[in-house]
């Protein structure tokens, strides 16, 4: 079978470091993915929460296209218009005054880290403590694995940049046990998603502005997974009220195109001159065209309804299967389109029997079932997938 050898190329020339499902995917359309065999699977996991517009999204492929024509790359020592163009709706969204382009996630939290370690030093060269939470996820750079808070990322890689501590999500009181004068900067996801989709509880991000602003701290939002309209609001920090100095994005920005991004103040801006920081792709003219489609498409009101529509919809649907399996799940939670699932042991065996019945759904932290799915899924689809779910779990 031509899988059978795709699987042996693959395992004999790539880098160990990926747990491959034994499927081969080939096409996309819509909310659903096709194997090299024409299976058709309903895709809860949207490339992990990056396919925001779903797969093969019109717009987006006619876009791409005609940037292709025309250029796709020239390097950031000349202007041009998509990134021009991203970088304003980028702001105006955010509410922050500059923004940079990079290609992922964790180039963008290395940004972040970067800009804030170098505004800090303007005011003591001892102010470089950084504390993040305990079962974050912020990259694979050492940086950004050191900014992670689950140690078993970080094993054998030691030694580990200097300068980071850690805290409990929802625990202000630790962090106001921890953060001093000599805190650069609180790194934190709004909703954490790796580290098991854990919401703020109550008003525990409003606290950690005033811990900041107290110290002269900066604020940095990690809205990597949490962001693009996947809370129902294009920035989880608007669903709590709460503004930072600094927003780092990637995933679904580009719908499926590799980038990256961070915003920041004007005043935390201007701690970087011409050669502080860049990137030779970042920001290239095909991926800003992509992210132009997702930005001009993704704020607008009645899509952001959708997904809080949506989501909702599918919440209840979930509390409905905790009813109906309360000695299997232990907790539903979550905002929009980021949801988890908690069950009381591993959840493995329920991807894999999901995946065997055409589903794709992802397990994290070894129990907690997480949907991240494209953001135009229907109810429909929701109905579809509460449908295997409870079959799955009724055996």
């Amino acid at each position: 079978m031509i899988e059978e050898k795709i699987f042996e190329r693959d395992d004999k020339n790539y880098l160990p470091v990926f747990k491959r499902y034994k499927i081969v995917l080939e096409r996309g359309d819509g909310v659903y993915l096709y194997d090299i065999n024409g299976k058709k699977y309903l895709d809860f996991l949207a490339g992990i929460a990056v396919n925001v517009l779903g797969h093969n999204y019109p717009p987006l492929v006619k876009k791409i296209s005609e940037q292709a024509a025309k250029i796709i790359h020239v390097s950031n020592l000349y202007y041009t218009q998509p990134q021009a163009d991203a970088a304003a709706k980028l702001v105006k969204l955010s509410g922050l005054d500059r923004a940079f382009f990079a290609n992922s996630g964790a180039e963008a939290n290395e940004g972040a880290i970067k800009i804030a370690r170098k505004f800090a030093k303007k005011f003591s060269p001892e102010k470089i403590q950084i504390i993040t939470a305990w079962d974050s996820f912020h990259g694979r750079t050492l940086a950004t694995l050191t900014a992670t808070g689950q140690p078993h990322y970080q094993e054998g890689l030691e030694p580990l940049p200097a300068g980071f501590d850690y805290v409990h999500f929802n625990d202000a009181d630790e962090l106001a046990e921890k953060i001093s004068d000599k805190t650069c900067a609180v790194m934190l996801e709004p909703i954490q998603g790796e580290g098991g989709v854990y919401p703020p509880k109550n008003d525990y991000l409003k606290k950690v502005r005033d811990l900041c602003d107290k110290h002269n701290a900066l604020l940095i939002f990690d809205e990597i997974q949490s962001g693009i309209g996947r809370s129902g609001k294009f920035f989880a920090y608007e669903k709590f009220g709460v503004k930072p100095d600094i927003v780092t994005l990637a995933k679904g920005l580009a719908g499926g195109v590799p980038i990256g991004a961070f915003c920041v103040t004007e005043e935390v801006a201007q701690a970087f001159k011409p050669g502080d920081h860049g990137t030779t792709f970042g920001g290239n003219p095909l991926a800003c065209a992509a992210a132009n489609v997702v930005l001009d498409t993704v704020p607008d009101e009645k899509f952001l309804a959708h997904v809080e529509a949506v989501g909702k919809y599918f919440k209840e649907k979930l509390f409905g299967l905790q009813k109906k399996y309360p000695e299997k799940i232990l907790d539903v939670r979550g905002e929009g389109l980021i949801l988890g699932v908690e069950l009381k042991k591993s959840g493995a065996e329920i991807v894999n029997e999901c995946l065997k019945r055409g589903a794709i759904i992802n397990c994290t932290v070894g129990k907690v079932l997480r949907f991240i799915p494209p953001l135009i899924i229907e109810p429909a689809h929701v109905d579809e997938l509460i449908k295997i779910l409870d079959e799955v779990l009724g055996e």
